[in-house]
């Protein structure tokens, strides 16, 4: 089940995004390149998020990208692997470089995680190399696909009925940033385009 927290932008650390959600804030723990891209104070966003409960502390992980997500959940399932340690692959590694590295067994690679070294390395690939080739690189973000597709079309929709041509439309959200994950995102990034087109 995927979790999702849409709000706005209260600030940001290193490693923490604040974010208000109808008047309540949330500390949400992030990757480092997760981060950067996130938007400045006042502006929409949304995330995928893992809630962390322990009998001390209820701790928000969130994400850009529900191929994150689903990658950071596989990898707290690993035995030694905790959400620091998962964040920090993250923030290291792409998704799809991570996966590779595990599928390759370079342990090498993914000993330069922090906090990893080379005997949790090799756990982590030899409980996640079968686990991530029996659910397959596909299977694991098909739903993340699907849900760039929902937004897409959305958008696209949107610019229809604003009036703009189904070639226009399509022109403009062609090469969309990875990064623009709603919507209103997606449609705010081709209005841009036409306006400098038109």
């Amino acid at each position: 089940m995927i979790a999702f927290l849409k709000g706005t932008m209260a600030g940001r650390s290193a490693d923490v995004a604040f974010v208000d959600v109808n008047g309540v804030g949330f500390a949400v723990y992030m990757p480092a390149t997760d981060i950067v891209k996130l938007p400045e104070s006042g502006a929409d966003v949304a995330l995928f998020t893992h809630l962390a409960v322990r009998e001390d502390a209820m701790t928000l992980y969130g994400f850009l990208s529900q191929e994150e997500h689903a990658l950071f959940l596989r990898l707290i399932g690993v035995s030694g692997i905790g959400p620091k340690a998962a964040l920090a692959a993250l923030s290291t590694f792409k998704p799809a470089e991570l996966i590779s590295a595990i599928q390759s067994e370079d342990v090498k690679a993914v000993s330069t995680i922090p906090g990893v070294g080379k005997k949790t390395a090799q756990r982590l690939i030899l409980e996640l190399k079968g686990n991530l080739a029996q659910a397959g690189e596909q299977d694991l973000f098909s739903a993340a696909t699907a849900a760039a597709t929902e937004r897409l079309q959305g958008a696209r929709d949107g610019l229809l009925a604003m009036g703009f041509t189904l070639a226009e439309a399509d022109l403009a959200l062609k090469g969309a940033p990875e990064e623009l994950n709603t919507e209103g995102a997606l449609l705010q990034y081709a209005l841009k385009r036409l306006g400098s087109v038109g």
